[in-house]
């Protein structure tokens, strides 16, 4: 196994007994499958269950893998009407694991990787899971950041053009070889951002079914997870990049691609794009939304992005996942939607 994949336990569990509340060892760590980025481990533990999330080893991209946000972000939600997991401490010495970690509690629950929501057994219940993935996003760009303590959270001025500089950098960093449907897609949405409206909230960043927790009968949010990514922004940011999932090739499994492109979404109880839009709209109280094209052709673009560090870091040798390698190939398709939408 590699340094991604395994914990030194009996350390771990002394460093736990001495800094987390009621810990008691000795312990288990076994990682997770699925994700790319911050690997992720189950504890078990004489006290009980947790997860440990972690930045990976070796060299990192600047501002990447930012676990201490993360947990800054799930400790300040714990009382909003947000569902997330409860932490419990921070470890910002990377001589106890090897790198920066945060310890939360454990919640057990359902995770969807298919979009189409096909192990669920009713159109009713796919239905009704959809209108609760819409309302824990409002319930997230409603969140009164004065009163949380997230105000500092984000920078001031244009979200979109600090986002567009931040993931153009870091594709031109990680760039294993040029793409041109890339090139294409980062000259206009360079030439096309839109003028600050002056709409801030909190913002997930990587908000999708699968980094959502359900109860086990599906019936709500039990945790939002992968907060990694999360930050002050633009609130459609997060509603192009949920809808960015129904114009994704459908797949299987952790890794895959799961969206929702060729799927007849009526015949299963799964709301159209526009249909998902209104919901949104209705609970946030937005009558127009204008300039929905280019929110979903910078989905596409930052999640390209995205795919090509997970790529860079296969190639370094230092990804948390072993389906890593076979990231490199999804960017240029992912380009050529975000080309496709552009051109109309």
């Amino acid at each position: 196994m590699s340094v991604v994949d395994t914990l030194d336990e009996a350390l771990l569990a002394s460093y736990l007994e001495a800094n987390v509340e009621e810990f008691k060892g000795p312990l288990t760590a076994n990682k997770f499958a699925g994700g790319q980025s911050n690997p992720t481990f189950k504890i078990d533990a004489a006290s009980g269950s947790y997860v440990l999330r972690r930045q990976p080893p070796g060299k990192l991209l600047k501002s990447a893998h930012a676990v201490d946000r993360e947990y800054r972000v799930l400790a300040a939600l714990a009382d909003t009407d947000v569902p997330v997991a409860r932490v419990y401490h921070l470890c910002e010495d990377p001589e106890v694991i090897g790198s920066m970690f945060y310890i939360m509690e454990f919640c057990d629950g359902n995770v969807h990787w298919a979009s189409s929501l096909e192990d669920v057994s009713s159109n009713q219940q796919r239905a009704k899971m959809y209108d609760e993935m819409s309302r824990v996003m409002a319930a997230i760009h409603s969140v009164d950041l004065e009163k949380v303590g997230l105000s500092d959270y984000g920078r001031p001025g244009n979200y979109f053009q600090r986002q567009y500089d931040r993931w153009s950098a870091q594709y031109k960093a990680s760039e294993l070889k040029p793409i041109p449907e890339m090139n294409q897609v980062i000259e206009w949405l360079g030439n096309n951002i839109p003028e600050d409206d002056g709409k801030v909230s909190l913002v997930h960043g990587d908000y999708r079914l699968d980094n959502l927790m359900f109860s086990a009968d599906n019936e709500r949010v039990i945790a939002v997870l992968d907060w990694e990514l999360s930050t002050l922004g633009h609130p459609y940011a997060d509603l192009a990049y949920q809808c960015m999932g129904m114009r994704l090739p459908s797949g299987n499994g952790p890794g895959a691609s799961s969206g929702l492109l060729g799927v007849d979404t009526q015949a299963l109880g799964i709301p159209s794009e526009q249909d998902y839009i209104d919901s949104y709209c209705q609970r946030m109280g937005i009558d127009k939304l204008d300039n929905w094209n280019f929110y979903l052709a910078f989905s596409f673009f930052r999640l390209a992005a995205i795919a090509q560090g997970v790529a860079k870091r296969a190639a370094d040798g230092n990804a948390s996942s072993k389906a890593a390698g076979g990231i490199a190939t999804l960017v240029q398709p992912i380009a050529a939607n975000a080309l496709a939408i552009i051109n109309g």
